[in-house]
């Protein structure tokens, strides 16, 4: 075998890569045993292995990705799908620190990233066929809803895939990582009415969505137990308008209130923006709660008191557990869950007003 390869094969700027057909020269080798080294087949001796692995480093030789795919099947790439219109995905920070755990879990594989956003029911089915296309190797789903089929339609074509958030049928051959929602929100109504709050609300999350349907039934379970009644309930959807919106109603109907957890961070803005306009003031009138322990919590007018949401350790997960499914079919993963904690900020760190308690 040669020690190394011939002058003319070295890469050099200006002419084109090496091909298979100089590693396999290079190594002393035929060409399919050259090919077989690269793409990690078997039938290669040691002795082969090594001399390929030599000229790959000396040549500078890149492979050919559309010809190996054509040998393992794989494509190399994932896909994020992300059941939401385009405007709240660049907008929720949420959506960004998702992109960037599962990032990091790729970090050190050639694997990339492809992003699928589709809401209607036209987005789906042609989401849908892309991914039975063969066109990626696996997919990771966030932020889904109850009208969603993704867990079902996924399961159907065998593709490895990954949920982020409890899907809601888990009946289907996939699997998941989530945080304690429900624990989340027993933690939130502990802590209200731990500080002194007795005339509690909560702004929920969408019903058609598992996180938010577990952290309001934990909120009422907390209160149950610290002996209060559940209290009023407006939902919104995960956004500031919308959660602004729901608290301007909430404040009309329930004038009296002294305590109001917001399924989120983004909506525990939203909640802040409407106790103010009512002329009210946070913590002093109401005790105000989030959820995330997102960045804009810390840096709110008022600093939120939050629960924690590890979601770049949740999204790192997701993406090392689908490499895991796609290098062994099959394995199915065990579904992941995070505890939750209390972070305690401004929002909810004095007693109720003279005025508020008088309410």
């Amino acid at each position: 075998m040669n020690a190394s390869p011939p002058r003319s094969l070295r890469q050099v700027p200006g002419r084109p890569s090496p091909t298979l057909e100089d590693l396999a020269l290079a190594a002393g080798v035929s060409r399919s045993t050259a090919s077989r080294a690269i793409n990690g087949g078997d039938r290669v001796s040691p002795e082969a292995q090594a001399a390929v692995d030599r000229a790959v480093v000396s040549l500078g030789y890149i492979p050919n990705r559309a010809a190996r795919s054509l040998v393992t099947r794989r494509t190399s790439s994932i896909a994020l799908v992300i059941p939401e219109p385009d405007v709240r995905v660049m907008m929720d920070p949420f959506f960004a620190v998702v992109i960037t755990g599962i990032t990091e879990a790729l970090r050190e594989t050639d694997v990339q990233l492809v992003l699928l956003m589709s809401r209607t029911d036209d987005d789906s089915a042609r989401t849908l066929r892309y991914l039975r296309g063969g066109h990626v190797d696996g997919a990771i789903v966030v932020s889904h809803h109850k009208a969603d089929s993704w867990a079902r339609s996924l399961s159907e074509t065998g593709l490895p895939t990954i949920f982020i958030g409890r899907p809601w049928d888990t009946a289907f051959d996939v699997t998941y990582v989530d945080t304690d929602n429900e624990g989340g929100g027993r933690i939130a109504a502990r802590h209200l009415s731990g500080i002194g709050r007795r005339r509690l609300a909560t702004v929920a999350g969408p019903a058609d969505m598992t996180a938010a349907v577990d952290r309001l039934r934990g909120w009422q379970a907390g209160l149950r137990e610290a002996g209060l009644p559940e209290g009023p309930v407006v939902h919104a959807d995960f956004t500031t308008d919308g959660a602004a919106a729901a608290a301007r109603r909430l404040l009309a109907e329930h004038p009296d209130i002294d305590g109001i957890f917001a399924a989120s961070d983004l909506m525990a803005l939203g909640v802040m923006e409407a106790i103010q306009a009512a002329g009210r003031s946070v913590p002093g009138d109401i005790a105000l709660m989030g959820y995330d322990n997102h960045a804009v919590a810390e840096t709110a007018a008022t600093p939120l008191t939050t629960i924690t949401q590890p979601m770049v350790e949740m999204a790192v997960k997701a993406g090392t557990m689908l490499l895991e499914e796609i290098e062994a079919p099959g394995s199915h993963p065990e579904p992941v869950i995070y505890s939750t904690e209390l972070v305690e900020r401004a929002s909810t760190s004095v007693a109720p007003t003279a005025s508020a308690a008088k309410a």
